[in-house]
């Protein structure tokens, strides 16, 4: 498609924070940003040509190079792996005449391996052209493939709808929500403009006691008190202030925010409203992961709609001087964006590379101002808290985890979907509602490959902040799964998707990531391990961002809590044992000339 780049730098006012804005229509349109659409966009938004290349550079969907007529970005997540992932690629492959990490020679389509898009509840499941096909099989593939032949359209190559929203005429993707259980706050009774209307009548810092006052902690997984993030922030004489909401999941096994956003981008939008409310923010931007692009014109809708019912904008409710407005910045392809101080840069055109902290986004944020970044579900639980008050929200729940959590429950498991639960329920008690038998699970990955390993002998503990907290996404792992392929899966992921500024998670997740296959591979010793965990240490202790803190916790929670599935494949006395094989690497090259391949030290 014929675009002119200055008419897109045009279109967002040759403004540099919209720089993500501008590569996206560029790449969209285009199917690539070329070297000269870098110059010219770097001279329009008065950047040097370095700085916009270098963040082309950065991120996954981004490319310099055209990626076909139709590019294909297939998932290659555990629970794709799980669910049929290999045939459908080599469906793909046969099909076109292509292989993966590649175009066509027609130019026609490319194939692309990625990460989790959040669609674990119905893989395997692929992004082709900003549009999502689920649930893919051998014979979906081609029936793909030959529609790309016949230049169909991408929208029309999409025959059922999901469910909800997902079937309306804004969105009409393929995607299912399966919600298995709807608990009180998320799915509750809620009504639009109930919290703001209560805001209108109290001063910021009433409300503010009663978020404090309702236990409200971070629905990411960290769990740090909503109340006292927005307190500081509010304290904070800068201004302007923001509110981000970060809607960047990429952990790999979520996708509830997928869900919420599909159904509920109401009840989230006012959440932020109420925060821009207490801190004094006016505006707020949703970061929405590149993934879910095909939800922005049924979003940007419902924005419309609200400020139509003076529900944002100026005045809200009737208040004057209540002025709050969001926008929607795109995301591009990076899991490290998850990361608040990541997200913030990235939000301003830049490398979503973590900031050095302190300070802290509530203090130097956004254009370094101060602001609040919390996530999807969080503005929620605040929009139903003023609405119907701290003590509600405290009676669900437990004592260190009140209210309920949104699960994404996928892999071996009858029920995959989302699930509203009360916080405190058991890992025996979550098997059992998804329908996974407790003698046919090897372990339950909760948090994501950033969280922890539960052998069956801790399936008694409670998922909260007592024990297991997660940001929602719930593995379930069969007994017939190799389980070091599994955690094999999740290095290669924080390997490919680390942000590199940081030595120890640069370095140490590939040779964590390589070490393991070497252990999978039968060829590990007991002196591994020893050098895996205190690998999985350094980068605890070492790396800036919570990201690369955890990266190592895929082998290092195995380690703990399942060591025997590596004492299964390492001998007992074997402290070492090299990864590469001499005679074998040689044994080619010694059949042509007539050598026997022994290196007995002679």
């Amino acid at each position: 498609m014929s675009i002119d780049s200055r008419e897109v730098c045009a279109r967002y006012g040759n403004d540099r924070l919209r720089l993500m804005d501008i590569l996206n229509d560029v790449q969209a349109a285009k199917g690539c940003i070329p070297d000269a659409d870098i110059d010219t966009i770097a001279e329009a938004v008065g950047e040097s040509r370095v700085d916009v290349d270098q963040t082309v550079s950065f991120y996954h969907f981004f490319s310099k190079t055209p990626r076909g007529k139709y590019t294909v970005y297939l998932n290659n997540s555990t629970v794709a792996q799980m669910n049929g992932r290999q045939a459908v690629a080599e469906a793909f492959e046969k099909e076109s005449g292509g292989t993966f990490d590649g175009v066509t020679g027609d130019g026609l389509i490319g194939l692309y391996s990625t990460a989790c898009i959040g669609m674990s509840d119905q893989e395997p499941a692929a992004i082709i052209n900003n549009r999502v096909f689920t649930s893919l099989t051998p014979e979906k593939v081609q029936s793909i493939v030959a529609d790309m032949r016949a230049a169909k359209a991408v929208d029309d190559m999409i025959g059922d709808y999901g469910d909800g929203a997902n079937r309306s005429d804004l969105i009409k993707a393929m995607v299912h929500n399966n919600i298995r259980k709807k608990g009180e706050v998320l799915f509750g009774a809620f009504e639009s403009g109930a919290a703001l209307r209560k805001c209108a009548g109290m001063e910021p810092g009433k409300v503010l006691e009663v978020i404090k006052a309702s236990n409200l902690r971070g629905r990411g997984g960290a769990g740090f008190p909503t109340g006292m993030k927005w307190e500081f922030c509010a304290r904070e004489a800068a201004s302007p202030k923001y509110v981000f909401c970060n809607a960047d999941e990429g952990e790999p096994g979520t996708f509830k925010d997928r869900v919420i956003l599909t159904e509920l981008p109401r009840m989230m939008f006012e959440g932020m409203a109420v925060a821009g409310y207490i801190v004094g923010a006016e505006n707020g931007i949703v970061y929405l992961r590149a993934e879910y692009r095909y939800l922005e014109h049924y979003l940007q809708k419902v924005l419309d709609d609200m400020r139509a019912q003076n529900l944002l904008g100026a005045n809200i409710c009737g208040k004057k001087g209540f002025k709050f407005d969001v926008r929607i910045q795109f995301g591009a392809g990076a899991y490290v964006c998850g990361e608040e101080s990541a997200l913030i840069e990235s939000a301003e055109g830049k490398r979503g590379e973590p900031r050095n902290r302190p300070p802290f986004p509530a203090q130097k944020g956004f254009l370094d101002k101060p602001t609040v970044v919390n996530n999807v579900e969080t503005f929620c639980c605040a929009a139903q808290i003023v609405d119907k008050g701290a003590e509600w929200f405290r009676s669900l729940g437990s004592e260190q985890s009140a209210g309920t959590k949104l699960l994404s429950i996928s892999g071996d498991c009858a029920k995959p979907g989302i699930y509203e639960v009360e916080c405190g329920l058991t890992v025996a008690e979550m098997l059992d509602m998804a329908g996974a038998t407790k003698d046919a699970v090897q372990a339950v990955q909760i948090g994501g490959p950033s969280g922890t390993c539960v052998a069956p002998s801790d399936f008694d503990k409670k998922i909260g902040f007592e024990c297991y907290a997660t940001g929602g996404s719930i593995i379930i792992i069969g007994t017939e799964r190799n389980l070091l392929s599994v955690v094999h899966n999740f290095m290669e992921f924080f390997a490919d998707e680390s942000c590199g500024a940081c030595v120890p998670c640069r370095a140490g997740t590939r040779v964590m990531c390589n070490m393991i296959k070497k252990i999978k591979d039968g060829k590990g010793s007991t002196g591994d391990i020893a050098v895996l965990l205190e690998l999985a240490d350094v980068m605890k202790k070492s790396n800036k961002c919570g990201l690369g803190q955890t990266a190592g916790n895929p082998v290092a929670t195995t380690i703990r809590n399942m060591r025997t599935i590596y004492d299964n494949v390492i001998s007992s006395d074997d402290m070492y044992k090299p990864g590469f094989d001499l005679e074998s690497a040689v044994e080619e090259s010694c059949a042509v000339v007539g050598r026997t391949p022994h290196f007995d030290g002679e």
